[in-house]
C-alpha cells in the first residue's frame, strides 16, 4: 500500500529533537504516523536502535505503517488511535514515557488524494471529511451543510476557516438545500465559489473559494482543535524529563494553540528550542506546495 504523501520539514524535526544514541533504546511516540516518514527518518538517525509507537485515526495509515516500519526498529506498536488518548495507548502497551514526540498536524496527502470521504474540493465523493470510521462520529460534513443552522454554519466557517465570507457562503449553502440536499465535495465546492464575489475569485484565483470553509468543515467533523489542547497535555504529562516534543502546524489556529502551550510550560522550567518556529525552505515550497504554511515547534522538559 504505497503512499503520496511527502513529510514536510522532515530534516529540520530529525534535527531539532536532537536525537542521542546511546546504549538505552529510546521511545518515539508519533501522534500522526500517517506515511511514517518521520518515523522511518528517526529509526534510520537512531541506526534503528529505538522503540516506535505510532497513532492515527485513519486505519488505512495504521496498515501503511505496518508495511512500511517492519524491521525498522526494535519495538514497534501501531495503534488506529486519536493521539488525544495518547495515554491510553501508552498505558496499555506498559509504557510510562516517552523521549520524544511528533504532531504532525492537519491533513495528509493521502487521505485527501485516496479517502474517498470529501476531503478535497477538487473532487467528486461523499462529503464525509471523517478522518476515522464514519460509524464513530456524531455528524459528518454533509449533517452541517444540511442539517444545521445558517448561524451555526456561518459561525464553523468564520471560526475555523477565518473565512470573511463565511455569512455569505452559509446563507448560500442553505438556499441552496432547500431546494436539493448537497451530497458531495464537488458539488458544495461550487455553490462556495457562487458565493464569493467575482472580483475577489479573480484576484485570489491561485486559492480556491473553497479552501477556507473546507478547512472549516474538516475541523469541525473531527474536532481537531480540542483534539490537539488535549494531546499537548497528555503528551507532555508522558515525555521523560530531557525528552523533546516537536508540533508541525499548518494554520493560526493550530501554531497559536501550540505556541500559547509551549509559553505556559516555559513558565513552569520547560525550555522552548525554537524561539521562533522552523519553516520550509524555498526548495522545499517549491518540491512540495504544502510545506509553504507549515511551522514547526519544539520543546524539550526540563
Amino acid at each position: 500500500m504505497s503512499s503520496v504523501h511527502t513529510a514536510v520539514l522532515l530534516h529540520e524535526v530529525v534535527n531539532g529533537l536532537g536525537l542521542a544514541r546511546n546504549n538505552k533504546t529510546l521511545w518515539y511516540l508519533d501522534g500522526t504516523i500517517g506515511g511514517s516518514h518521520h518515523a522511518l527518518a528517526i529509526a534510520e538517525a537512531l541506526k534503528f536502535k529505538v522503540n516506535i509507537i505510532g497513532l492515527d485515526r485513519d486505519p488505512s495509515a495504521i496498515k501503511r505503517a505496518a508495511e512500511i516500519l517492519e524491521g525498522k526498529a526494535e519495538k514497534i506498536i501501531l495503534e488506529c488511535q486519536d493521539f488525544r488518548h495518547l495515554d491510553k495507548s501508552l498505558d496499555r502497551n506498559g509504557i510510562t514515557g516517552v523521549d520524544y514526540i511528533l504532531f504532525d498536524l492537519g491533513i495528509s496527502s493521502d487521505e485527501l488524494e485516496n479517502s474517498g470521504k470529501g476531503f478535497s474540493f477538487l473532487k467528486d465523493e461523499p462529503l464525509l471529511m471523517t478522518m476515522g470510521d464514519p460509524t464513530n462520529y456524531t455528524f459528518t460534513a454533509k449533517d452541517i451543510v444540511n442539517s444545521w443552522s445558517e448561524e451555526d454554519i456561518a459561525n464553523v466557517i468564520f471560526a475555523y476557516g477565518e473565512e470573511r465570507f463565511a455569512r455569505r457562503i452559509a446563507r448560500k449553502i442553505v438556499s441552496y438545500r432547500d431546494k436539493k440536499s448537497i451530497e458531495t465535495s464537488a458539488e458544495l465546492a461550487e455553490i462556495i465559489s457562487l458565493a464569493i464575489p467575482t472580483p475577489i475569485r479573480f484576484k485570489h484565483h491561485r486559492i480556491h473559494p473553497a479552501t477556507r470553509t473546507f478547512q472549516a468543515l474538516r475541523i469541525a467533523v473531527n474536532d481537531e482543535l480540542s483534539a490537539l489542547k488535549q494531546g499537548l497535555v497528555v503528551g507532555y504529562e508522558r515525555l521523560n524529563v530531557g525528552g523533546r516534543m516537536a508540533v508541525i502546524s499548518f494554520h493560526s489556529l493550530e501554531d497559536r494553540i501550540v505556541k500559547n502551550f509551549y509559553r505556559f510550560l516555559a513558565d513552569r522550567g520547560a525550555e522552548i528550542l525554537t524561539k521562533k518556529p522552523k519553516i520550509a525552505s524555498a526548495e522545499e515550497t517549491r518540491e512540495n506546495p504544502r510545506a509553504r504554511s507549515a511551522k514547526l515547534r519544539i520543546i524539550e522538559k526540563i
